[in-house]
């Protein structure tokens, strides 16, 4: 192309001023805050998260291109090659300017950066870390991922990897009852809800025994169950009990499943305190959780092998093996469900059927990984800037849904795609930023849908999940988590535009996301000029600013107030009528002046 025909955009060391796009949303979690997910470069996100959570962050787990020397990373359009002289020296380079800015983000005084890698980058990549987190404590386990191993030809077969976890402030391991990590564990329970769609009501194997009502209690305690239904009887039609809710095995999509035991059975094992209540939810067809111990676990308690050491408030069992006791884990994990295979490639096949992703991680081994350090911390931020299929946002839903937690997760990803299918696609005269191109990058074709396919327990199809979620809890992929996700696509803004308000569209998730990820982002400000919503509140009409503080002070919830004036004594004034808590934040000297601080950080 003809230079006299380029038009330059951007210049070489030109400041980054970003924004971000909505493209979706999917919400189940009621006020819980939202899980976001960030299309773009994640230098360039790293950079924007330093305006909204900079030293906010409780724990950052990514898991970066190993540099094998195949084609299997790119950022920046280059890729490092295999016969790459200064192969190292790039993926180090390419690495410290995310870890750098990484180190900005996360809490000093109690957080951890958990790094996964194999044999190929990992001295290099522990004296990275150490010149980068000087102040950290670093930790560092194996963890076998493939337990057949990988065939190389006259090789070792590999069947593990290396996790680094650097600790900042008071961060330390937490304690775990698990026996593959320390020698205990509580007894598990069993979701009672069949989960296998051919054991559905009316189907050769749903025989009609196992359809029957259990009247629940509204503090959740199994009052009576019920005798099992015909076929064809409508399940209203049974009979009610005073003060009892009637339950009976339903998915959320509807379908009338059937229990795993007979009515009969089921009264045996409660009376002896094996089935329990679980989870109220009003919302669900089926709204409430039933559980209960198996055979195999009942005899454990029988045989001495595990003691019941209590029982909760409903009369069940509170069971623990006998060894199991709380101790510090040890730094060689073999544990099957971290096998990338079973509990990566093929937990991703059950919630996207049709597509594939090159070597997804284990969903339990991040999720056990995450649980040492923010299982005491219901609230906790979690960040991944190299998240691809969106494993830790999904790891991190399971973590809330065992404890009731309201953990969020902030996922960052390219929409790269992979070097065949660009050949492919090349071949028809495609190029990125066609809607053809986009469809099959990683953001838009896999983690996206994966998300949303966890959150609602259906695939991108429509239909219900049929697998199981097989780990510390069991219970069916198709239930899906009461969770919230916002999709967004990073863009690259003026800071004339900014500075005029004239790309507030742009700006306004980012203040959404500074302030908590909760409920609405305020994109419009209406003929007021204000507005106020879940966590914070937007002025920019200073003449309204009694109306703005008073609308903030009736809310006992607003963290963030943004103000947009270039007007410092006006800023001032409405900083003195604010109530104590909320944090005044002027915009857009805040966002300017954060993003020109460092003239070594650019384009």
């Amino acid at each position: 192309m003809p230079a006299d025909d380029v038009v330059v955009v951007a210049e070489f060391r030109d400041r980054i001023y970003p924004g971000l796009v909505e493209t979706g949303r999917v919400e189940r979690g009621g006020d819980k805050p939202f899980h976001s997910v960030i299309n773009a470069e994640n230098y360039h996100a790293l950079e924007m998260l330093t305006y909204t959570h900079r030293h906010s962050i409780d724990a950052i787990y990514i898991d970066p291109p190993y540099n094998t020397g195949a084609k299997d990373w790119k950022y920046n359009n280059n890729y490092v090659e295999g016969d790459d002289d200064y192969r190292h020296s790039k993926w180090l380079a390419f690495m410290e300017r995310r870890l750098k800015i990484a180190r900005e983000l996360l809490n000093p005084d109690d957080s951890v950066l958990i790094v996964t890698i194999d044999e190929k980058e990992y001295l290099r990549l522990g004296l990275l870390l150490e010149q980068t987190f000087p102040e950290a404590r670093v930790e560092m386990v194996t963890s076998v991922v493939n337990p057949r191993g990988r065939h190389r030809p006259g090789r070792f077969a590999r069947s593990d990897e290396y996790i680094y976890l650097l600790l900042l402030g008071n961060a330390q391991v937490g304690q775990e009852e698990d026996p593959d990590f320390s020698g205990g564990e509580k007894v598990p329970w069993r979701t009672l809800r069949r989960s296998d769609a051919s054991s559905a009501r009316g189907t050769a194997k749903g025989g009609p025994a196992q359809f029957y009502p259990i009247y629940v209690t509204p503090d959740g305690r199994i009052a009576e169950i019920g005798d099992a239904l015909p076929h064809g009887q409508d399940r209203f039609s049974a009979p009610s009990v005073d003060g009892c809710e009637a339950v009976f095995p339903i998915r959320d999509s509807g379908l009338e499943m059937n229990w795993g035991l007979t009515a009969p059975g089921l009264r045996r094992l409660h009376e002896q305190g094996y089935v329990r209540v679980g989870r109220h939810t009003p919302s669900k067809p089926q709204t409430w959780e039933i559980s209960y111990l198996t055979s195999g676990k009942i005899s454990d308690i029988e045989e001495g092998k595990a003691r019941v050491v209590s029982r909760d408030s409903s009369g069940a069992v509170v069971a623990e093996y006998v060894d199991g006791k709380l101790k510090t884990p040890v730094s060689t994990w073999v544990r099957p469900a971290h096998n990338a295979e079973t509990g990566g490639t093929l937990v991703l096949r059950e919630l996207l059927p049709e597509r594939r992703f090159p070597f997804p991680k284990s969903l339990y081994a991040v999720e056990d990984t995450l649980r040492f350090f923010v299982k005491d911390k219901p609230e906790a931020v979690v960040l991944d800037f190299f998240s691809g299929s969106g494993t830790t946002a999904h790891a991190v839903m399971r973590l809330n849904r065992q404890d009731g937690g309201r953990r969020q997760c902030i996922s960052v990803t390219n929409n790269e795609v992979s070097a065949q299918e660009q050949a492919g696609l090349r071949r028809q005269a495609l190029r990125p930023g066609d809607a053809e191109w986009e469809a099959l990058g990683i953001c838009d074709y896999i983690t996206k849908p994966r998300l949303t396919a966890a959150i609602t327990g259906k695939t991108p199809q429509g239909d219900p999940i049929k697998g199981d979620y097989k780990f510390t809890d069991e219970f069916p992929m198709s239930d899906g988590f009461d969770e919230n996700a916002a999709f967004f696509t990073l863009t690259y803004e003026a800071p004339l535009s900014v500075r005029h308000n004239r790309a507030f569209e742009r700006v306004a998730p980012m203040l959404w996301l500074r302030a908590g990820s909760c409920g609405r982002i305020i994109y419009d400000l209406g003929e007021d000029g204000w507005d106020v919503t879940d966590s914070y509140g937007v002025l920019e009409n200073l003449d309204q600013a009694d109306e703005f503080v008073a609308a903030v002070s009736a809310r006992e919830d607003i963290e963030i107030a943004y103000v947009v004036t270039d007007d410092d004594s006006a800023f001032q004034m409405v900083c003195r009528e604010l109530p104590s808590g909320v944090v005044p934040v002027r915009l857009y000297e805040s966002y300017l002046q954060n993003f020109e601080i460092n003239t070594g950080r650019s384009l």
